[in-house]
């Protein structure tokens, strides 16, 4: 019994022939998968990839100089650094990637076309479009303008069909002139042609296409990849395009308009804080005007000139006590400004003015923070909605913030107002102490104090305005550029090596799998390995596969049939050396029709006889006779086997046909068909013939019926000395053979059976082997053998 491992290598081994045998379909496979890759590589789109790096800096980093309040130990605007996931969402926003594409015209692209594939055209296209309608209407269109050069002054225009403009009838285009004014269903048009070296060229076909700009933002939001690390500010931008520079292009214009963005954001708090400044400006110089006017009257009415000598009266404690009025008098006033400011500001989306100068610090954060948060609403609601729920999140602690900070406005009035009633008793009781002032002075006093107040809000207020202004101009862009856009202009996309090489596997598993499957699902016979898988039956030999033409071996042939045909012949003399019997009886037969035993049955008798032994060829599938047509030889007798058993008068040797071309060959026919072939088959006159022979021939052949048709063979299987069972390759589907033959074995019913393999072809499933050894003194030789011994 075979090993595992000798089994296992054995069949690798035949698997492998297997597909070696089939080298030619696999090679076409492979050789068509190949040409399409190509194809589909010379025809198909390039894409490219550009990057781009760069550091979102924080709001510290973008300060050029310090600001007054810095100086001060304060700070006017002072937010913390935004989350680099937030900036990557704005950087991706269809808002900035809408404004990308408008600036660029990417909704516009211009194509020329060739007879098989067509070229994008994106820098110094040969014409450009001039639109009358509004770009609102522009970036909303999508259609296709089909052009075709006919002179450098002239150009034909046809009408979108779906097809192309090569071998396009140009009695269908309308004739226009580079310039022309255009109708069209979006509004007039002007095409003017480029200039110099990049001027239409005669005869070309242009394509023109316009999109709308939503549909061209989801093709680059798709494309568009941004990454980060996991701690780092550091951000890369990647875009993939079927032209390099349009990415680099792109990726460039994110960026400015992502810096663009975030400096218009810091900037609108600045301006908020700007006009609430400037608004009360104007408030302040009109009262101050007032003050200084009604203080110049007074003089002028009551001659007040001297009043510098009269300083060195106030007593100290009366500066003091006036300082601390002006303080909280001044204190009180920005308090009514902020609440009418937050009285007008009720919305969630409005800014309020940050560090004006109040005394309390908590007021100061509140708004900070109050300004914050709706810098971070309004960031949101780039992306999102009102619905969502973070940005409800965010007016709900906007609202709560405002509702503190009147409700800390209003406590810090109050207890302003007490402080300064407090202050103005002090006062009245100094200067009831001053009761010898003249009460023109007095006037005077309280005038000038007034006029100190608001001179002191006015310097106050413009010191704010000057910072305001400084901050506003001193934004630097948030992303700091570490590698502007590049490509390295290789294609990324279609992979070549890796196309080539899906399609080399794809033209392999293909045929391979075809093949697998055609042989997994094969239920034939084909090699001696296969027929002894289903039958543990004696193997006799096999016959090779030959033409038709060449039925019958020749005594001297050195065909791989012949030489088959005479290691058949040793094997049966190997099989029956202890046979007591002078004449060996040899009974061929098969499973169905056509498998080839009155081919077998002919050829080794033949072989037999080329040995100089007499040899008697009896045909005994008496239903369909084939011996003589095979051995193309005209009956010497018109009788057969039939006649003989059915007439008693006709003697054996009667029924005899000696062949004219082998001397040690005879021949007896099957004779008349008869309508009985079973019962005639059953008459004592066979055994009758089988004993006459008796001795008189070294080899006696019998070509019999198929077993799995009909019982004729049964009924004379008892005279046999050997029977060959032949199966023919790649015929006999296997279940059939085992249904048939195995019983007949395993019961002995055909006397020392062997099986017999006819028309193998070894290169059908890539295993076997051939026959021949020595050479052949009648084989032609090729051309190119010609002188070689």
């Amino acid at each position: 019994m075979e090993s595992k491992n000798v089994i296992s290598t054995k069949e690798i081994k035949k698997a492998l022939d297997l597909y070696l045998s089939r080298w030619k379909l696999i090679s076409f496979f492979v050789i068509i998968a190949l040409a399409l890759a190509y194809s589909y590589l010379r025809y198909t789109t390039n894409q490219y990839e550009a990057s781009a790096t760069i550091r979102i800096k924080d709001d510290k980093e973008s300060q050029k100089l310090p600001s007054l309040a810095e100086l001060s130990g304060g700070s006017l605007l002072s937010g913390k650094s935004t989350a680099i996931a937030d900036e990557v969402a704005v950087m991706t926003s269809r808002t900035l990637l809408s404004n990308i594409v408008k600036n660029l015209n990417l909704n516009i692209t211009y194509y020329k076309q060739g007879k098989i594939k067509e070229q994008e055209i994106y820098e110094n296209p040969p014409i450009k479009l001039n639109f009358f309608a509004h770009d609102s209407v522009i970036h909303k269109i999508d259609t296709t303008l089909f052009i075709k050069i006919k002179s450098p002054s002239e150009f034909l225009m046809f009408k979108d069909d779906g097809k192309s403009l090569i071998n396009r009838d140009d009695a269908l285009g309308k004739s226009f002139s580079f310039g022309d004014r255009i109708k069209t269903g979006f509004g007039d048009i002007v095409i003017v042609p480029n200039s110099g070296k990049h001027s239409p060229t005669v005869g070309s076909n242009l394509r023109v296409s316009i999109r709308r700009i939503s549909s061209i933002i989801g093709q680059y939001k798709s494309n568009l990849v941004i990454s980060t690390g996991a701690e780092s500010s550091v951000v890369k931008l990647g875009l993939q395009d079927n032209i390099p520079k349009r990415a680099i292009d792109v990726l460039n214009q994110i960026i400015k308009e992502y810096n663009n963005d975030v400096i218009m954001d810091k900037e609108e708090v600045v301006k908020v804080t700007s006009d609430f400044i400037n608004n009360r400006l104007e408030l302040v110089f009109k009262e101050l005007e007032e003050v200084d006017f009604s203080a110049e009257q007074l003089q002028k009415r009551n001659n007040l000139t001297a009043l510098g000598s009269q300083a060195d009266i106030y007593l100290q404690s009366e500066r003091q006590n006036e300082s601390q009025i002006n303080s909280t008098t001044n204190n009180i006033q920005l308090i009514d400004y902020m609440q009418e400011e937050l009285k007008e500001k009720s919305s969630s989306s409005d800014l309020l003015p940050s560090n004006i100068g109040l005394s309390d610090g908590g007021i100061n954060q509140v708004t900070k923070t109050h300004n914050e948060l709706v810098a971070e609403r309004d960031k949101l609601l780039k992306n999102s909605t009102e619905s969502n729920p973070v940005v409800i999140n965010l007016n709900n602690q906007i609202n709560t913030l405002k509702e503190q900070l009147a409700s800390s406005l209003e406590n810090m009035r109050k207890s302003s107002e007490i402080t300064l009633t407090n202050l103005n008793r002090e006062d009245a009781r100094i200067r009831g102490q001053l009761y010898s002032a003249p009460t023109k002075q007095r006037q005077l006093r309280d005038i000038e104090r007034q006029q100190s107040i608001k001179e002191s809000l006015y310097l106050y207020l413009l010191e704010k305005r000057e910072e305001s202004a400084i901050r506003l101009g001193m934004f630097t862009p948030n992303a700091k550029v570490i590698d502007n856009a590049y490509s390295s202009y290789i294609p990324v996309s279609p992979n070549k090596m890796f196309t080539y090489l899906a399609a080399f596997i794809l033209g392999l598993v293909f045929p391979v799998g075809f093949i697998y499957i055609k042989d997994l699902l094969d239920t034939k016979i084909y090699d001696k390995d296969d027929l002894l898988e289903v039958l543990s039956i004696p193997y006799i030999g096999d016959v090779p596969l030959t033409s038709k033409k060449t039925k019958l071996i020749s005594k001297v042939d050195y065909s791989p049939k012949a030489e088959a045909f005479r290691i058949i012949r040793s094997n049966i003399d190997f099989v029956l050396k202890n046979n007591s019997s002078n004449t060996k009886k040899i009974f061929v037969t098969s499973t169905r029709a056509q498998e080839g035993k009155s081919h077998t049955s002919t050829n080794l008798a033949s072989s037999i006889s080329f040995s100089e032994k007499t040899v008697l060829l009896i045909e005994m599938d008496i239903r369909v006779p084939k011996i003589m047509k095979y051995l193309n030889e005209k009956p010497t007798t018109e009788v057969g086997v039939s006649d003989y058993i059915a007439n008693k008068s006709i003697k054996p040797n009667e029924i005899i046909n000696k062949l004219k071309s082998n001397a040690y060959l005879d021949v007896i026919s099957s004779g008349t068909i008869p309508p009985n072939p079973s019962e005639l088959l059953m008459s004592d006159r066979v055994k009758d013939l089988f004993d006459y022979f008796e001795d008189k021939y070294d080899y006696i052949i019998v070509d019999t019926s198929a077993v799995g048709l009909v019982s004729d063979t049964m009924l004379i299987s008892k005279f046999a000395d050997i029977f060959i069972y032949v199966v023919s390759a790649n015929n006999v589907d296997k279940r059939q053979l085992s249904a048939v033959a195995k019983p007949l074995y395993k019961d002995n019913r055909l006397p020392n059976m062997n099986m017999l393999l006819n028309g193998t072809n070894f290169a059908k499933k890539g295993y076997g082997y051939g026959y021949g050894y020595g050479n052949n003194p009648h084989k032609n030789k090729k051309w190119y053998q010609f002188g070689k011994s």
